[in-house]
């Protein structure tokens, strides 16, 4: 039989740690969608990931070698966005704001036509991806040519993050993430919330890489197929919005910074369903791409024989270091 005196205590015992189990699942909740942060991140990693597959002797065992680290490193340009302002515009071109219609016909695809034509200043205002690509290809030949086996691995990792970018559709349009037609956070969903919802699904066996002859008129068709697509996903989004009340396009999850509102599963599904493969589509053309110019930037070095190729270690003195609680300098996308 417990006495008054005791009851009490256990009643001022219970009003202390009642508070405990919430704290508890709040601390739950937050370690498991710690991972979720990886999203905005994910489709670059696997992007570079599964390109290490496509690629034939001998260069698929050098890739093979540091496949962590090409995998992790696919980030690593959107890392110096946080620290570098010149960083931001590597990886967009408003293509509207050149061209009302296509084909995309009068833009100098060198980079020396564009400056002489609109200069450096105005192309950097309006993203420069498509001539960000091949400088970095460019530079991987020279890093083959030189057989600088350090700078081949750094150079292929940053070089499949811009061609991943070169895939997406709302890189192509100043309307990148709907702020202009009232769909705001649509650039997150389409490429952050989408693929690791979805990829299981996803067909990765694309082939094997082939020797690009034209890098450059490569580069400007895969833009140019992106920029076709910027009014389906737009339309799209609207379209799914109509079957969802507010309260069931949304949810609430927490992260490391707070509970953030993101777009409900359902919600995700339906868009996805709208859409027809498209994110599937650009993720398994970005793949085959990528591999194709890792390969083709061999091949135009003379096919060097590259021998001791070493492990590289996760992080070194280059690796960005996004400061806490750090702000992305430029265009914001989320």
């Amino acid at each position: 039989m417990v006495s008054p005196i005791q009851f009490i205590a256990i009643y001022h015992v219970y009003q202390i740690i009642k508070p405990l189990h919430y704290i508890i699942l709040i601390l739950i909740q937050f370690f498991f969608y710690q991972g979720a942060m990886a999203w905005g991140f994910y489709a670059h990693q696997e992007i570079n990931r599964m390109a290490v597959f496509t690629l034939p002797t001998p260069l698929i065992s050098i890739y093979k070698t540091n496949i962590k680290y090409i995998t992790e490193h696919a980030v690593d340009a959107d890392k110096r966005r946080y620290l570098m302002k010149e960083e931001a515009c590597r990886h967009y071109l408003d293509c509207n704001r050149y061209e009302l219609s296509l084909p995309l016909d009068t833009i100098p695809k060198t980079w020396k036509s564009a400056v002489e034509k609109y200069g450096e200043d105005s192309l950097k205002a309006h993203g420069i991806v498509p001539w960000h690509v091949y400088f970095v290809y460019y530079k991987l030949v020279q890093a083959f040519k030189e057989k600088n086996n350090l700078q081949i691995i750094k150079l292929s990792a940053d070089l499949g993050h811009y061609i991943g970018d070169l895939h997406v559709p709302l890189h192509t349009t100043s309307n990148y993430n709907g702020q202009l037609t009232g769909q705001e956070g649509i650039h997150a969903l389409w490429e952050s919330r989408l693929p690791p919802m979805f990829d299981s699904t996803y067909d990765f066996f694309v082939g094997k890489a082939k020797y690009v002859e034209n890098p450059i008129n490569e580069i400007w068709s895969v833009l140019e197929r992106s920029h076709t697509l910027v009014d389906s996903v737009l339309n799209f989004e609207i379209k799914a919005s109509s079957y969802f009340s507010e309260k069931e396009k949304y949810t609430f999850l927490p992260t490391n910074y707070g509970i953030k509102k993101e777009y409900s599963e359902a919600f995700s599904a339906k868009y996805h369903m709208l859409m027809n493969g498209m994110v599937e589509e650009r993720m398994t053309k970005a793949i085959l791409f990528l591999g194709s110019f890792w390969y083709s930037a061999w091949i135009d070095a003379g096919q060097p024989i590259l021998e001791n190729f070493p492990l590289l270690p996760d992080e070194d003195d280059e690796t960005p270091k996004v400061p806490e609680n750090g702000v992305m300098i430029g265009r914001k996308e989320e």
